[in-house]
């Protein structure tokens, strides 16, 4: 089977069009329609229904879709294989990311390690924390940044880097001026808090259990999924939020939020860097794996968070 033809396939599905494909692809309409329909005689099933939305997939183009994309992956996995056997560090780098401070020092990192390896493409990916495993293990991604160690004994992990945690209030709250704030004073405050799966979630109840405060304690003004619309609620003076630092510096450098330490509470939280321990061989990945731990980029990982 032509790879090409697949691929092909794969960008009419995504764009439900074939002359946004072609765009894509760089083809004329017509000669991309002719591989598809050359493509459906080899398979002898129809793939695409048109409708006044655009083309659909039949049960056919469904039941193709995922070997397609397994395939393709698995011919480029094959190349930069054979290019890892020649000790040249190039071909694609698909790096998943479920960790929030994680997309603070992730980009910068990756930047950097495209700088010093040129022939490589990085793509970062988003991804919730649940299905970083099924990622890595699957080989859609080659690395994975998360918040916590996977309980996956297939999954090797190295520590990547440390985010501390702390209490984010409006600028003009009346204890934005304070040194700190004893934790049962917490209690009087609305919270904006994250959605149940975060990691700055766990910690912060895992940390406030100490003083035998529960969830429930909590006067809880609204749940949030991203840290973004907390920092956003937080500035706008709805509540106040434990949240990670690299994530509110932005705000506080504009004067629009204050940190402020609560007593008795220290809440940092380790971020690691995941890969499938039986793996090929892969350049890029094992260099990166390297890489983040090179001296020169000591000054991205342990920056202050001021």
């Amino acid at each position: 089977m032509d790879l090409r033809k697949l691929e092909f396939f794969l960008c009419v599905a995504d764009a439900s069009s074939l002359s946004g494909a072609a765009r894509q692809l760089r083809i004329s309409q017509p000669a991309l329609s002719r591989q598809i329909k050359l493509l459906e005689a080899e398979l002898n099933a129809s793939l695409f229904t048109r409708t006044n939305a655009g083309l659909i997939l039949t049960e056919s183009g469904h039941l193709l879709l995922p070997y397609a994309r397994r395939l393709l992956r698995d011919a480029n996995e094959l190349r930069e294989m054979m290019t890892s056997m020649q000790n040249k560090e190039t071909g694609e780098l698909r790096i998943v990311c479920s960790s929030t401070s994680g997309r603070f020092i992730l980009p910068l990192m990756v930047a950097r390690f495209c700088a010093a390896y040129p022939s490589v493409r990085a793509r970062i990916l988003a991804c919730q924390p649940r299905h970083i495993a099924e990622k890595l293990l699957g080989s859609e991604a080659h690395l994975g940044v998360i918040s916590s160690e996977p309980a996956e004994t297939a999954l090797q992990t190295q520590e990547f880097f440390r985010d501390t945690i702390g209490l984010a209030v409006p600028s003009a709250h009346p204890w934005a001026g304070r040194p700190f704030v004893e934790p049962a004073e917490l209690l009087q405050e609305p919270f904006i808090l994250r959605e149940e799966s975060s990691g700055t979630r766990k910690v912060m109840l895992e940390e406030l259990a100490k003083f035998d405060i529960a969830l429930e304690d909590l006067n809880i003004f609204l749940e949030v999924g991203s840290v973004e619309g907390v920092l956003e609620l937080v500035a706008g003076g709805f509540g106040v939020s434990f949240v990670s630092e690299l994530a509110s510096r932005n705000l506080r450098r504009l004067g629009r939020i204050v940190r402020l330490p609560v007593e008795g509470l220290r809440m940092e939280r380790v971020n690691f860097l995941a890969r499938k321990r039986a793996a090929p061989p892969h350049r890029a990945r094992d260099a990166f794996w390297s890489f983040i731990h090179a001296p020169e980029n000591e000054d991205l990982l342990r920056r202050n968070p001021d």
